[in-house]
């Protein structure tokens, strides 16, 4: 069977995939239907690295899927072959210190599809724990369900803030996740979601989709919009989904006397906080890596309606075209949101 091979840096093969999965008494095995190109995998296809990981040898890449199950193992009782799921990429030790105090995601011994050395699932079939796989709605599409994994950072982002009904947020960034944080922090009950970016094509996407309040900082002043639109009082929570320096350098200053900050970019080097700034507001700083016991109210939230994901598909390819998949995906259109690839497409 055939996988998409990143080689080294900046150079995808498509070619067979050799290694044998056995299955596991309480391991499913999946087959592929759709994949979403992250920003990570295009990261290890530009740069060979992110952070402490490093591409050493070859590693198939891609880590937001679907699929339908072929196989259980005869363990496994809430899963049948037929059933269309989505699947948590991250597996822990399940007798790590942080996996038994409920923190499965900070377990130092975690194997995540597609970061070194750990392949990733843009090939035919998987091999998974029944555990991190999860049945699909039958309202939710293939292509929705290879979203629920960035849709699900979202979610956990807004879980962490502890919004309270009628907050207003802020959100830095209308990437993917600043996209996915603006709806779940909408669906947590926020009463406004002001999005900034400095891509007015990705600002008027999201804006035609949800409630939110567009702000490009090229051209517009966050702290006066955010003033505006809470009476000069500033807004209960900042999420920050850009990893910019810049918007690092003035976080804290659309945010309330005693809000929270959620970091959620991941800064390409350290970068400054004003932390007088920050003490002076007594803001809360919080952090989230990936989620933790999120998919199904994720997958929840999008069953009911009230998370519409549908409009941040853009780009869709099949699996032979995987390479120009992330050629485009590398130096996409501004209206581009989230790049899919389709293996039986």
């Amino acid at each position: 069977m055939k996988a998409l091979y990143l080689e080294k840096t900046g150079v995808l093969s498509i070619r067979e995939f050799d290694l044998s999965e056995p299955l596991g008494p309480d391991d499913v095995r999946i087959k592929i239907h759709t994949v979403g190109v992250c920003g990570s995998d295009v990261h290890y296809y530009q740069h060979g690295r992110i952070g402490p990981y490093v591409v050493t040898e070859p590693m198939v890449l891609g880590h937001e899927a679907s699929g339908t199950i072929v196989e259980v193992g005869r363990n496994v009782t809430h899963l049948k072959p037929g059933d269309r799921v989505c699947m948590e990429p991250g597996i822990p030790d399940p007798n790590s210190k942080a996996t038994l105090l409920g923190m499965y995601n900070l377990d130092p011994a975690v194997r995540f599809w597609a970061t070194p050395p750990v392949h990733g699932v843009l090939r035919p079939t998987v091999v998974h724990p029944a555990a991190f796989t999860f049945k699909l709605p039958d309202n939710i599409s293939y292509a929705e369900g290879a979203l629920v994994e960035p849709m699900a950072i979202g979610v956990y982002a807004a879980r962490k803030a502890e919004i309270a009904p009628g907050d207003v947020a802020v959100v830095i960034g209308a990437g993917t996740i600043g996209t996915v944080t603006a709806l779940a922090a909408l669906a947590a009950g926020c009463s406004q979601v002001i999005l900034t970016d400095v891509v007015q094509e990705k600002l008027d996407l999201v804006a035609g989709m949800a409630p939110v309040v567009p702000v490009n900082v090229r051209t517009q002043n966050l702290n006066e919009v955010v003033k505006a639109h809470t009476d000069g009082w500033g807004a209960d929570i900042i999420f920050e989904a850009s990893g910019s320096e810049a918007a690092a350098a003035t976080l804290f200053e659309p945010l309330c006397p005693g809000g929270r900050v959620v970091y959620i970019g991941l800064p390409g080097q350290p970068v400054p906080l004003d932390m007088a700034y920050a003490i002076s507001k007594e803001a809360r700083i919080l952090t989230i890596m990936r989620y933790t016991n999120i998919y199904p109210r994720t997958l929840g939230l999008m069953a009911s309606g009230k998370i519409d994901l549908k409009p941040l598909i853009t780009d869709t390819y099949p699996f032979s075209q995987a390479i120009q998949a992330f050629e485009y995906a590398s130096h996409p259109r501004p209206t581009s949101v989230k790049v899919q690839i389709v293996m039986d497409l």
